[in-house]
């Protein structure tokens, strides 16, 4: 197609200008992630670092997205006029003036903040970004351009292969992409992992001539940002899936739904539309090939249950967002009650790459029911937490201890809680349980969006089921009763348990009121909503009895239960403790062990937080 050659044509000149050799760079992370550790002042102060030395005009500055070393922000990769590439890491804007003399005046990088080479030629002792823990088992297909590319341009997007699929599925018929799409064996991301390929074919087949595709990014599960990562660091990805989507169903309109809360995706966002529009790659007849479609943002108010796809096309169409009886489903009778077809940011990521270099490619990657790879948050009580991607079928072990460098204070594992408040709690024995759709189900937990939240031996499962019943509870839509009275019931005897007031029939209780939820709740948050109890009933139920026979809580987190001592011992009157106490119940004079007033103490744990010494004894 000759209007989309001269597309490439024009991006491989900006891409030169952007990646040669020949030009030096700085280039900040400046997603999320990294502005909220200050990015946006980094890249003020190297703009006036620069302007101060005359190098502004020999030295281009960049704002890119997420690399997914979160733990790292705020990252700076920096190409010096020598050509060597050298990735920084927790940056701030007091060390820029040091890291421009070093690197780009003396031509020597600066060894204080130095994380990996990005480039060949010598390494001085640094490893290659490749080799470095939390990268080398990763294989990034959704995050292939994150942090690489500016995501506001798209000549970036092209040069590096961005809208080929779409070129590719447009020379081919309709059906020929679907059947792409089932070969690659992809399954939706998004939650249940329903094949994208059958879901594609089923909205093909369904009568009438509107159509729609809906990019869900109502990512709203606690500690979870792989959406959001995405969108801010590489929006062409998903927006081009989209393009391809409506393409291989029969429709000229799409929605992407995106919660208000996140505003710098909204922004990416908008950016790209409007560059696709410029390109022709966006509107009545796509670069002259008599494909049309256009893409609307939709901004969600933050309710948790739009991410199921009834109360998503509800909220769509300007109603309360509450989810509808299956079947019909959407693929026959959706948004408008028009044929529709619903995908999440990863999947639509896929399918731009997928359609790119085809599906045998893809299916190389993952395991024969669960193809090709996953990312995740990674978060919790971890040494690196992050955004990741991984080969489905990879083992929990590889992730937290070698990609997660493992948790902090070499505390020991207990346990990690897979998708969202919906998902379960695995715990430490099932370690080397391979990450896929059927091995996370039969562990009682689900792979859900890809929230992956890690807990150490100081976490209480109780606390921990108690905190996401809380979130699901509020969440409720309260259509349904075995949802919206099943949370409320559950939520009132973990609050009971962890306050010291349980007994144990309340134990039986939960497991029959988990169960009925499951069995008879509209949608898929109640149907999930007892998964962390019923996970953590299943693997923890002695932290259950203590707490209901013994009235003790493990873990020392249960206030109603526990009671703060120091060990004169082991206590080195550094006075972390007395700094940290918000009632002031700590005394004790610098050097000399310390002394916690019981009338005083509200149980709240902050001196044990602090404490580098284990000084600090839980009762």
């Amino acid at each position: 197609m000759k209007a989309f050659e001269k597309l490439q044509e024009a991006a491989a000149v900006e891409w030169q200008r952007f990646s040669c050799e020949n030009q030096a760079r700085i280039l900040v992370g400046s997603a999320t992630c990294g502005r909220a550790a200050g990015a946006l002042s980094v890249l003020e102060a190297f703009s006036t670092e620069l302007e101060k030395h005359g190098l502004h005009e020999k030295v281009m500055l960049s704002e890119v997205g997420c690399l997914g070393l979160c733990h790292a922000e705020v990252l700076v990769e920096i190409k010096g006029l020598d050509g060597r590439s050298v990735l920084y890491q927790k940056v701030d804007a007091r060390s820029v003036p040091r890291i421009v003399k070093s690197h780009l005046i003396d031509g020597e990088p600066s060894s204080r903040k130095a994380l990996a080479i990005m480039s060949d030629g010598p390494h001085n002792g640094l490893p290659t970004f490749a080799e470095l823990p939390f990268v080398r088992h990763q294989v990034k297909i959704v995050l292939r351009n994150c942090g690489i590319i500016d995501p506001t341009n798209i000549d970036h997007y092209i040069a590096r292969g961005g809208y080929s699929g779409l070129i590719r599925s447009l020379s081919i018929e309709p059906d020929e992409v679907i059947e792409e799409m089932v070969s690659s064996g992809l399954r939706g991301r998004g939650g249940a992992g329903f094949p994208t390929g059958r879901k594609w074919g089923l909205a093909s087949e369904a009568a009438g001539e509107d159509k729609y595709v809906i990019c869900n990014a109502d990512e709203g599960d606690p500690g979870a940002f792989m959406d959001r990562s995405v969108l801010e660091s590489d929006p062409q990805s998903v927006l081009e899936g989209m393009l391809v989507a409506g393409y291989a169903i029969g429709s000229r309109f799409g929605y992407v739904y995106c919660r208000d809360e996140y505003p710098l995706a909204i922004e990416r966002l908008q950016t790209a539309i409007a560059q696709m529009r410029e390109k022709g790659l966006l509107g009545e007849d796509i670069l002259g090939s008599g494909f049309s479609f256009d893409i609307k943002i939709k901004r969600g108010a933050g309710a948790f249950v739009c991410g199921e796809e009834t109360a998503l096309m509800a909220s769509v169409e300007g109603r309360r967002g509450m989810p509808m009886p299956k079947p019909p489903f959407p693929a026959v009778s959706g948004l408008f009650h028009k044929p529709t077809c619903i995908n999440n940011v990863e999947t639509l990521a896929s399918v731009s790459a997928i359609m790119e270099r085809g599906p045998d490619w893809y299916s190389t990657y993952g395991t024969e029911q669960s193809r090709g790879t996953k990312t995740f948050a990674l978060t919790g009580k971890i040494n690196n937490a992050g955004l990741i991607e991984v080969p489905m079928g990879i083992s929990l072990r590889t992730i937290i201890e070698d990609i997660g460098g493992g948790i902090p204070d070499d505390r020991q594992f207990k346990a990690v809680q897979t998708g969202g408040p919906s998902g379960g709690c695995i715990p430490a024995e099932l370690l080397d349980l391979p990450v896929d759709y059927e091995h996370l189900r039969e562990a009682g937990s689900i792979m859900g969006s890809g929230g992956m939240v890690v807990m150490d031996e100081q976490s209480c499962m109780v606390d921990v089921s108690r905190y996401f019943v809380t979130f699901t509870e509020n969440e409720s839509c309260g259509k349904c009763v075995p949802c919206r009275m099943g949370t409320q019931h559950v939520l009132n005897i973990l609050t009971e348990i962890t306050e010291g007031r349980g007994n144990a029939a309340q134990i039986e209780q939960l497991n029959k009121i988990g169960d009925t939820m499951r069995r008879a709740s509209l949608c898929g948050l109640g149907q999930t909503a007892p998964n962390p109890v019923l996970s953590t009933l299943r693997f923890f139920g002695d932290e259950y009895r203590a707490h209901v026979e013994e009235k003790k809580c493990p873990a020392g987190v249960c206030r109603s239960m526990v009671t703060f001592t120091i060990n004169a011992e082991t206590c080195t009157g550094c006075r972390a403790c007395s700094m940290s106490c918000p009632v002031e119940g700590i005394s004790g004079e610098k050097k000399t062990p310390h002394k916690i007033d019981q009338l005083v103490c509200i149980q709240c744990g902050s001196c044990r937080d602090v404490c580098h010494f284990d000084a600090v004894l839980v009762d």
